[in-house]
């Protein structure tokens, strides 16, 4: 198909759903509050709808009220039920896909429901958006002149009961029309190859000859296939490879820890980056500005939000919040209701508003992944700022890290111990700490009492992690590539004790 006529089409697709997207900029609670209902009246005859009487349920309050909200434990036999072939449990129509996620690094599986819904109407809707909003900031954009480089998960789907299962990113290429794979590389049977290592081989030789424009993957995982690019290319920057490479679309972990070893690779300063807010559960949300952090909060996907403020989250005055209740700057722990039938449930994340008119947010990190041993309440976005602003002054670059409480013990006081894997490693590591404490006491004024003149907290304590010890870790747990992340901050010592571990060991 000619290019002209390839732009053409994505011209009228884009003012079609441009449309829609203004509807629900200009009455975001009127779309939400009517989302809701849809959802309800769908799911009135399931088992979960009958229980709670759905069908009599005519306002907010009312289902706030009946439905509780839920974590995937509480939701997990019935999950387990459908996976075995039971129908009209919580969503009327049969669930043939189920998102196999560990949530992070736990070794436990969860079997994330995917309807055909959902597929539809957020995961693929939310990747046309995500070229609808990029074409829209980018007119001059040669995006369909050549292909994207997709870097998926790394399990196939495995199918038992009439259902199946697997990574997220294998049930959507698995279900992809079969065009879609003419714009992107690598092939379908590489990109659901099992061995992480031998399919980062097969990716760099099937796509370094190819015209890639866009690249779309995680960012941890993508910069060491583009790395393994470089290497087998004996090229200084990916533009040598792919000189018509405009833009990247990442999401699934921070892309701060990574941003400048990323410049490296991709000298050009008009080179673009759009983020998108995306898990098994759903799509979320979409960077709609070029040059932006924010995303727009997406409310017509089939998702309906509601909020547990921080504040007040797993006490007994926790409360929860709709989305019009929601205030800028402040922390929020983040619950669907879904059109793939979960309802009420804590997806585990925190967001930021950073906008209210729209809708806008920033990913600050997770309930479970936090340090509050003292109530210093150090979450991921204080980390990951801190640690960016000491490189910078340091010049240094980090690969990977993670951080966990010291306890009390005696009389000794509490602290923090880091364990940092550096590209580049500062000159002098006590300074690195001595600006690490000084800028996280400057992000997070919990933090700075704590550590008033040793008061509760003692300075951090940082150790250098040995060069690829962290994807040693994750290749020991049989978890490479994929969504697959390192935990960065915990409230145990469980990862960070293994870690130094290993780090010894070797």
């Amino acid at each position: 198909m000619a290019i002209p006529l390839v732009n053409s089409i994505a011209s009228w697709f884009l003012k079609k759903r441009f449309h829609q997207i203004e509807l629900f900029l200009k009455y975001p609670n009127e779309v939400q509050n009517e989302l809701l209902f849809q959802l309800l009246s769908t799911a009135k005859d399931t088992e979960i709808g009958r229980k709670h009487q759905f069908s009599t349920i005519s306002n907010y309050k009312t289902f706030s009220e009946r439905v509780p909200i839920s974590t995937y434990e509480e939701c997990q036999n019935l999950i387990e039920r459908s996976r075995q072939g039971e129908h009209n449990i919580f969503w009327p129509n049969p669930i043939k896909w189920f998102a196999k996620s560990s949530g992070t690094t736990n070794a436990k599986s969860k079997f994330i429901p995917v309807s055909i819904e959902s597929l539809e109407d957020c995961h693929y809707a939310a990747s046309k958006d995500l070229l609808c909003m990029y074409l829209n900031n980018n007119e001059d954009s040669q995006l369909f002149t050549g292909k994207s480089l997709r870097l998926g998960g790394s399990k196939e789907l495995y199918k038992e009961n009439g259902t199946a299962f697997g990574d997220l990113s294998a049930i959507l290429i698995d279900n992809m029309p079969f065009w879609a794979e003419f714009s992107s590389t690598p092939s379908n049977k590489v990109s659901l190859m099992n061995n992480w290592e031998h399919k980062m081989q097969a990716i760099v030789e099937e796509t370094r000859n190819e015209n890639v424009t866009s690249l779309a993957g995680v960012p941890s995982w993508m910069l060491v296939l583009l790395n393994n690019v470089l290497e087998a290319t004996g090229k200084e920057n990916l533009f040598e490879i792919w000189p018509n490479l405009e833009v990247y679309f990442h999401g699934g972990v921070s892309f701060v820890p990574y941003a400048d070893q990323y410049k490296v690779i991709l000298p050009k300063s008009n080179f673009r980056y759009y983020e998108s807010y995306n898990a098994s559960e759903g799509f979320f949300a979409i960077q709609d500005q070029n040059n932006s952090s924010e995303l727009l909060l997406m409310l017509d996907y089939g998702i309906f939000y509601e909020f547990i403020p921080m504040d007040t989250y797993g006490t007994l005055e926790q409360r929860v919040i709709p989305l019009s209740e929601v205030e800028v700057d402040k922390n929020y722990a983040v619950i669907i209701t879904t059109n793939a039938g979960l309802w009420r449930y804590k997806i585990g994340d925190t967001i930021r508003f950073t906008s209210t008119n729209p809708y806008r947010i920033k990913v600050s990190g997770r309930t479970k992944h936090h340090i509050n041993a003292f109530g210093e309440e150090l979450i991921i976005e204080n980390a990951e700022d801190a640690l960016r602003e000491v490189c910078k002054s340091t010049q240094s670059e980090i690969v990977d890290y993670t951080a966990a409480p010291i306890f009390m013990k005696g009389r000794d006081k509490g602290s923090h111990e880091w364990l940092i894997e550096f590209k580049t490693p500062p000159h002098d590591l006590n300074t690195f700490n001595e600006l690490l404490d000084t800028t996280l006491k400057s992000l997070n004024s919990d933090y700075e009492a704590k550590r008033l003149n040793n008061m509760t907290l003692n300075m951090p304590t940082i150790h250098i992690a040995r060069e690829r010890l962290f994807y040693d870790w994750l290749k020991q747990h049989d978890k490479l590539g994929g969504q697959h992340k390192i935990p960065r901050l915990s409230n145990s010592r469980e990862y960070i004790d293994e870690l130094l571990n290993l780090n010894t060991m070797s």
